[in-house]
């Protein structure tokens, strides 16, 4: 499913572990990314995608599908220069009806760049 969706493709994210209630993204860089024509650091707005993506999926390997954000808070620690970057996801708390995911974003060398907290409908559709 992960490697179904054309934004995540474009992102050039891969799946690389699953477990019950975590994921490892590997998120290939791409010059689109950079906020500045000089292609320096990687605009803030793909780092906020990569923390709500890892810690959406982390989610579905608990529920089996998407489920929408309700609302989502992102920590810039560094600025990413051009590079691989390795997201990792986790369930904090899965309810009934709302759950909490973070995630945070590593580059190449193990530097922590962003971090974050997501909460997510996780209730059940109605028929």
């Amino acid at each position: 499913m992960f490697d179904r969706s054309a934004f995540h493709r474009w992102l050039g994210l891969r799946a690389e572990a699953v477990g019950p209630g975590s994921i490892e993204i590997s998120a290939r860089w791409r010059p689109e990314w950079v906020v500045r024509p000089k292609g320096e650091p990687t605009h803030g707005g793909i780092l906020a995608a990569l923390v709500d993506v890892a810690a959406d999926w982390a989610l579905y390997s608990r529920t089996g599908r998407g489920v929408p954000t309700i609302d989502l808070r992102v920590d810039y620690h560094r600025a990413a220069a051009p590079g691989d970057l390795t997201v990792r996801g986790e369930v904090v708390n899965f309810g009934r009806q709302i759950s909490v995911a973070e995630a945070t974003v590593i580059n190449a060398d193990g530097v922590l760049i962003a971090s974050g907290r997501g909460v997510y409908l996780t209730k059940p559709p109605t028929s």
